[in-house]
């Protein structure tokens, strides 16, 4: 159904020279391991090679981490907000400097095409500049008293340490949102990144350690730990970890919540989506088309805002549905660094095969699948990206795959069209291409879309660093990045200063 950029992939001893040189220019001093070493394997899914092994943090050096950003955190949180800024400005200069070899890690680890690692790095970038300007901002608020010679007021105050847990499928950028605003709030942070991406995260932590070194803050506000379960399992459970915030499935949601709220710790879910486009007959096509096939197979379906649901007026579902697969079929699949190509690689064979599963599902569930199909590139796992036209939404329209599958679905009537997007167990973000404003405003409406984004006449991936991020439901309910989101890492105080020489109780009460 699509084509291929580069039927000859490039040669794994190329992509660990292009790995070892981005980490060099970064500034990373260390050593990594051959494949088969101790330790993570570090792999590509451009070829499905592993690059090499990189030393795996244990239970014990996650306890030291812990400590150290805790030890850190007694000084940060006294240091004045403006100069906290002053160490995510420099991380974003040097994020700029950097933004090439980043990308290059990130496409080399999470196989996105090169301008979507670009992307990736410059939302960093950009997140930096909110959090420098946040640093000014952290207001509180003056309350009205109803006592005579009385003030009172919120304040705000730095959390803690925060904990980051971060998917393979954004491995810088969800990091640097969490960071760079707990910084500037005066927390410290203990990162523990996919297992999938550990090159990336080298990247990261030796430039956030120039930075600090650069403007004089300790290097322990911000440590990085890298293994897997058990290391995420101690900073879910460790009492010294304010807030732990991570992105990754439902399943992983269901189980971190629990566990922190029981010791009464702060979380900070960013789980599944199954986003949806709602299509209506005033819609502008050409427009809905391009934003369509962008959020459905960017990325080759691996965001947690890939389009996955298209809910389509009935009177224009086989043009929409023609124009989607006619775009499918120029979209160039291959080597995601070569320049054109717009799909690159799924992140393993565990996602080919879920793919797989959920494509016979809709089969045996009466869809009629378009593309779907494995490519012969390699050894690794690249796809055509899948249209479905579904009688209804069966089960599996209500899981979400990761990877690049589009169902399509009918209606005639929009409050029918809202009840489908709102439908399913996910409510991270949605959009409407419609030309109406009465269609418009309807879905964005108390009683429209029950997602965290809801848009109009752009797609549900793209999301920009100034609005908070996040969706309901089994999305998880938190907020990351922009808006009023800094206030999830701090605590409130409020005060109330008697400046008078009288003791008035609150409610006009007495007590003499």
């Amino acid at each position: 159904m699509t084509t291929m950029t580069t039927p000859v992939l490039p040669s794994v001893g190329s992509l660990r020279a292009q790995a070892r040189d981005a980490l060099t220019t970064i500034g990373w001093r260390g050593d990594l391991g051959g494949p088969g070493a101790p330790g993570l394997q570090a792999s590509t899914p451009i070829t499905g090679d592993v690059l090499f092994s990189v030393a795996e943090s244990t239970v014990d050096d996650t306890d030291a981490a812990i400590g150290q950003a805790a030890q850190a955190f007694t000084t940060w949180r006294t240091t004045p907000a403006p100069v906290r800024g002053a160490l995510v400005a420099r991380l974003g200069e040097l994020l700029v400097e950097h933004k090439a070899d980043l990308a290059t890690l990130v496409t080399l680890e999470a196989g996105k095409i090169t301008s979507e690692a670009l992307g990736e790095v410059q939302e960093m970038i950009d997140v930096c500049q909110f959090a420098v300007g946040l640093s000014r901002q952290l207001y509180g608020r003056t309350i009205a008293s109803e006592r005579p010679g009385h003030r009172l007021m919120e304040n705000w105050h730095p959390l803690g340490v925060v904990g980051v847990i971060t998917a393979f499928n954004f491995p810088v950028a969800v990091w640097a949102w969490n960071t760079a605003v707990a910084l500037v709030c005066g927390d410290t942070v203990v990162w523990k990144p996919s297992e999938l991406t550990p090159l990336t995260a080298l990247a990261c932590q030796a430039l956030i350690e120039r930075a600090a070194t650069d403007v004089g803050a300790p290097r322990e506000v911000s440590r990085l730990v890298q293994g897997g379960r058990d290391v995420g399992e101690r900073l879910v459970d460790d009492p010294r970890v304010a807030l732990l915030s991570a992105t990754g499935s439902v399943r992983m949601g269901q189980q971190v919540g629990p566990r922190v709220a029981q010791r009464f710790g702060k979380v900070l879910l960013e789980l599944g989506g199954n986003n949806a486009a709602i299509v209506t007959p005033s819609a502008d096509l050409d427009l809905a088309v391009r934003a369509i096939v962008f959020s459905a197979a960017g990325t080759a379906g691996q965001r947690c805002t890939t389009l996955r649901r298209l809910i389509v007026h009935s009177s224009i579902a086989d043009e929409v549905v023609r124009r989607v697969a006619d775009a499918y079929r120029q979209l160039p699949v291959g080597d995601p660094a070569a320049d054109g190509t717009l799909v690159g690689p799924l992140i393993h064979e565990a996602s080919y095969r879920e793919m797989v599963r959920s494509l016979e599902q809709a089969r045996a569930d009466g869809g009629e699948v378009l593309g779907g199909e494995r490519h012969d590139i390699g050894e690794a796992y690249y796809v055509s990206p899948a249209v479905v036209r579904m009688p209804a939404q069966t089960a599996i329209v209500h899981t979400e795959t990761f990877a690049p599958i589009l169902y399509v679905m009918t209606y005639d009537d929009l409050d029918e069209a809202i009840a489908m997007n709102n439908a399913v167990p996910q409510g991270l973000s949605s959009s409407i291409f419609t030309l109406d404003m009465r269609e418009a405003e309807r879905f964005l409406a108390a009683d429209g879309s029950d997602c965290g984004i809801a848009n109009v006449n752009i797609g549900t991936s793209g999301a920009e660093i100034g609005g908070a991020f996040g969706g309901e439901k089994q999305t998880g309910g938190g907020r990351e990045s922009g808006s009023d989101s800094w206030k999830a890492y701090m605590r409130r105080a409020t005060n109330t200063v008697n400046y008078s020489t009288d003791l008035p109780l609150a409610q006009g009460v007495r007590f003499s």
